[in-house]
C-alpha cells in the first residue's frame, strides 16, 4: 500500500458504489467502507477495504471521504453524525444526485478546514466497473484540483464550477436522457406499427440524426426484456423531482419535460416504483400490443 495516497472512506457500496470502491482499492488506496447492506460491505471487504463500524467512523479514520447513496434524503440521514465527524483538513466528495442547496447548507456547517466537492456520477453500472464514468464536479477550484486525480480513477472527470454545480449539470444529462427514453418505446412503436422491422429501426437509428446513447445503451435491456434493473423508476422519478426544483429557476414552459416526468410515472403507477427504468417503454409495448424483443447476445449492462 503506497503510504503517500490519503486514505479513503467510502460510504454507500451499492450498484454504483460497490464498483467504485474497487477500482479505488485495485489503484492501491486504503479505503474504509461502510454500508448498511452487509453484503454489499462483505464484498468491498473481500476487495481489500476496511470495514467501518459506521458512516461517521468511516468519516473519522479518513484524508478523503466518499458517499454515494440514493437520494438527498439517505446523505441527509448519514451527514447528521458523519459532518461533525470529519477531521479538520478533511475533504468531502459526496457522489450522490444530490440538491445543490444541501451541499451548500453542508459546507456553512462543516467543521472547520473540512471542504466540499460534489461529483454525480453517470455511465451505468458498467461505467462503474470498467472506470468509465464520467463524474461532474462542483466546488472550489483548489478543492477540486484535491479531488481530481481520486476521482480520475473512475473515468473522465468535468470541472463544472462552484459548488453544486456538478449536481445542476448532471441533473440536465439525467434530464435530457429521461425524454430520450420516453422517446425510444414511441419511436419503435411507431416503426413497427407500419410495418418496419425492429432490427432495422434500431440499425437505422444508430447511423442517424436519431443516434444517442440510450439508443445504443439503453436498447438492447428492451430487445433482452429486463429492462436494465439496475436503475429503478422510483430513483428516475427522485431525479425528475430534482429537475423540476431546478426548472423553476427558467422563465419558460419546458414541456418535454414534464411529459416525461408523466411517462415514468404512469409506468410506476402500473409496474411499480422499484420496477427497473425501462418499463417507461414497456408501457408502451403492452399499450400497443407489441413485442420488441429481438434475438441477440445482449449482455446485460451491469456484466459488461
Amino acid at each position: 500500500m503506497a503510504t503517500n495516497l490519503p486514505v479513503i472512506g467510502f460510504v454507500g457500496l451499492g450498484n454504483m458504489g460497490g464498483p467504485m470502491c474497487l477500482r479505488l482499492l485495485a489503484a492501491g488506496y486504503e479505503v474504509v467502507a461502510f454500508d448498511l447492506n452487509p453484503e454489499a460491505l462483505a464484498r468491498a471487504v473481500a476487495g481489500g477495504a476496511k470495514a467501518g463500524a459506521s458512516g461517521a467512523d468511516c468519516a473519522a479514520r479518513c484524508d478523503v471521504f466518499l458517499t454515494s447513496l440514493p437520494r438527498p434524503d439517505h446523505v441527509e440521514g448519514l451527514m447528521a453524525t458523519a459532518l461533525p465527524a470529519l477531521r479538520p483538513g478533511s475533504l468531502w466528495v459526496d457522489l450522490t444526485t444530490n440538491r445543490k442547496e444541501l451541499l451548500a447548507r453542508y459546507q456553512a456547517e462543516a467543521p472547520a478546514g473540512v471542504r466540499i466537492v460534489d461529483s454525480p456520477v453517470t455511465g451505468a453500472v458498467d461505467g462503474a466497473r470498467n472506470g468509465r464514468l464520467t463524474l461532474f464536479a462542483g466546488g472550489d477550484k483548489a478543492d477540486f484540483d484535491r479531488a481530481q486525480p481520486i476521482l480520475a480513477h473512475l473515468g473522465m472527470v468535468i470541472y463544472c464550477g462552484g459548488l453544486g454545480t456538478g449536481n445542476v449539470v448532471k441533473l440536465v444529462t439525467n434530464q435530457l436522457w429521461f425524454i430520450y427514453a420516453a422517446a425510444l418505446g414511441e419511436g419503435f412503436a411507431t416503426g413497427m406499427a407500419n410495418g418496419v422491422e425492429l432490427s432495422v429501426l434500431w440499425e437505422a437509428l444508430k447511423n442517424s440524426v436519431g443516434d444517442s446513447f440510450v439508443v445504443r445503451h439503453d436498447a438492447p435491456s428492451v430487445f433482452a426484456g429486463h429492462y436494465d434493473p439496475s436503475f429503478s423508476l422510483d430513483l428516475c422519478l427522485k431525479d425528475l423531482r430534482l429537475i423540476q426544483e431546478l426548472n423553476r429557476n427558467v422563465r419558460a414552459a419546458l414541456p418535454m419535460t414534464v411529459a416525461a416526468e408523466g411517462a415514468f410515472a404512469l409506468a410506476a403507477s402500473r409496474y411499480g416504483a422499484q420496477a427497473a427504468e425501462l418499463h417507461v417503454v414497456k408501457r408502451i409495448e403492452e399499450d400497443a400490443g407489441l413485442s420488441m424483443r429481438l434475438p441477440g447476445d445482449w449482455v446485460p449492462p451491469w456484466e459488461q
